[in-house]
């Protein structure tokens, strides 16, 4: 537990640190789906770790987003929610090797909830971009290759994001 929540702070306080020099204008995913402009500001859903192909990753989301998760709301994710997830390859901090850091910039990929409009998908829109220059990644059917990774969690609403628990708000 502690190692997770160590992970956990170590990427969250990285997004802003790391993302600061994403390029102001990138072009769409081959899907047409527009790059989601700002998404570095969002707030966060959760973390997770992959250690099979050893990467961090920060589950972002837009106000919609964020509201749905704090409420419980989520199966189904409401139209208009946006989930980003912000990867990287980890490293170790070397003054304290237990702990883990992001290191090499991955990807940052996202869903779309529009149950109408990406009805053949889910109800989502899949999109996603490489590395720091934000290289948009497929082609016109990417979102295929990813309904395909995320068919064991169609009963989750295709997400595999669970919200990370925090405590209620005191006033």
């Amino acid at each position: 537990m502690k190692q997770f929540c160590t992970v956990g702070i170590a990427v969250v306080l990285s997004v802003s640190s790391v993302m600061v020099g994403a390029a102001p204008e990138v072009p769409p995913s081959p899907n047409g789906i527009a790059y989601p402009a700002g998404y570095q500001n969002w707030r966060v859903i959760a973390v997770s770790h992959r250690p099979d192909n050893n990467t961090l990753r920060v589950i972002l989301g837009n106000d919609r987003a964020i509201a749905a998760a704090r409420s419980g709301e989520t199966n189904p994710w409401p139209d208009g929610a946006i989930l980003g997830k912000v990867v990287w390859k980890d490293g170790a901090i070397p003054e304290w090797p237990q702990a883990q850091k992001p290191e090499t910039f991955v990807h940052a990929e996202f869903m779309f909830r529009d149950a109408a409009k990406y009805a053949g998908t889910g109800g989502w829109g899949w999109a996603r971009w490489i590395g720091l220059d934000q290289k948009p990644y497929g082609d016109v059917n990417v979102a295929q290759e990813c309904v395909a990774c995320h068919t064991p969690v169609k009963d989750n609403n295709w997400v595999f994001t669970r919200p990370a628990p925090l405590p209620p708000v005191t006033p």
